[in-house]
């Protein structure tokens, strides 16, 4: 009876989002772009489950700068790319990234954000693109992980969470194997990045392509090849989940990542590589941006997701990877990443013990600083699973 009772309410609650959506939608109080509204609407039909993560993936943003203006979307899904390579742009729909207007939420005390090229003047028709260096401050909802910090999004209290991110690793990442031990993949390949360094942007780019020599994949398979060069035998997905269609790319690759995980037992850990989007109401760009060793790099941010009425059993363990690795990240380049974000989301991260969400830089950052994070986020990574 209370499981009855349970379906009903939560088909009548999808209902009510529905079609109150769809009425804020009209009288244009919701910033949701009428495919993913219908696709949020129709999943209720489908599944009173899945339309509630639909709806979640819709409207949970990550803010990234104490200004209320910045906003960032690490997930979203929106407009698809033109085959030819190039972004579609379509003048009915946001130049970059769906943004709806959320309570900001610091992620610590950003330096002061700065123009890219120094003295150079924004064309006519063009936004402002900036830069800045994200660094967490400690405090309550900040845990220290060694070198790292998490933040804390949910209501597990911070005690609980830091004595979790003490343990040792759930799996071990047998080393020289003939067996493949990791999966690089993309839920969002087509997400891409600024061609050239410059203080503005074209608010059209919708830092979307299917090429895949600029696109996610790029930064993927840079990762691929060095963890395969340090002896971790690592398989890259290149699937466009999200091209033609971005509506469900969340679904395609959990069906990607379970045929990978039925051929090949042997993989312990998955990684899903995107990038992520900040932008302020007024449409200025804005990148996170961290110098190492003289290099120019975009900063990292990894993303693990808390349980939500038992849909994430093992969460817990995905938690002590992403602590373990962004403490090696800052261990060896200090700035690289952002803090790790432990937020009520699900990102597929029920498949294996070892499944996290990186998001490198965002959609003002140049390709050259992705690739840049990427290498060392991979450097990182080989050696907390090699040692050397």
């Amino acid at each position: 009876m209370y499981k009855q009772r349970r379906r009903t309410f939560v088909r009548l609650a999808s209902f009510v989002f529905a079609v109150s959506s769809t009425v804020f939608l009209s009288a244009g109080l919701l910033r949701v772009s009428p495919p993913i509204l219908l696709a949020s609407t129709g999943a209720f039909f489908a599944s009173p489950f899945a339309a509630v993560r639909t709806a979640q993936e819709v409207f949970t943003t990550e803010n990234t700068a104490p200004a209320a203006a910045v906003q960032s979307t690490p997930t979203q899904e929106v407009q698809a790319p033109a085959e030819n390579g190039q972004t579609q742009a379509d003048s009915a729909a946001p130049a970059a990234e769906n943004t709806p207007a959320a309570a900001p939420a610091s992620t610590g005390e950003p330096l002061e954000a700065r123009s890219p090229v120094a003295g150079e003047a924004v064309p006519e028709g063009m936004v402002p693109l900036l830069e800045q260096h994200f660094q967490a401050s400690a405090g309550t909802g900040y845990i220290p992980t060694g070198t790292a910090l998490i933040r804390n999004s949910t209501s597990l209290p911070d005690a609980e969470v830091a004595a979790e991110v003490g343990q040792p690793l759930p799996f071990s990442v047998e080393v020289n194997s003939s067996q493949p031990q990791v999966l690089i993949m993309h839920t969002h390949a087509t997400e891409c990045y600024e061609s050239t360094e410059h203080s503005y942007t074209d608010p059209a780019f919708s830092a979307r392509t299917t090429d895949t020599a600029v696109n996610m994949v790029a930064v993927g398979q840079q990762m691929t090849d060095i963890l395969n060069a340090a002896g971790i035998n690592t398989l890259h997905d290149t699937t466009l989940h999200d091209y033609p269609s971005y509506t469900g790319s969340y679904e395609k690759s959990n069906a990607t990542v379970r045929s990978y995980l039925q051929q090949y037992p042997s993989i312990k850990v998955v990684i899903d590589v995107h990038r992520d989007a900040i932008q302020q109401a007024d449409g200025t760009r804005v990148k996170p941006v961290v110098t190492i060793n003289g290099e120019k790099s975009a900063q990292v941010m990894l993303i693990s997701c808390a349980d939500q009425d038992g849909n994430l059993p093992n969460y817990k363990q995905n938690l002590r990877f992403a602590a373990a690795w962004q403490a090696q990240m800052e261990g060896m380049f200090p700035g690289l990443t952002r803090p790790v974000l432990f937020d009520y989301r699900y990102y597929n991260q029920d498949l294996t013990t070892g499944s996290l969400l990186i998001e490198v830089g965002g959609h003002a950052n140049t390709l050259s600083e992705a690739m840049a994070a990427g290498r060392m986020a991979a450097q990182a990574l080989a050696k907390l699973f090699t040692g050397a």
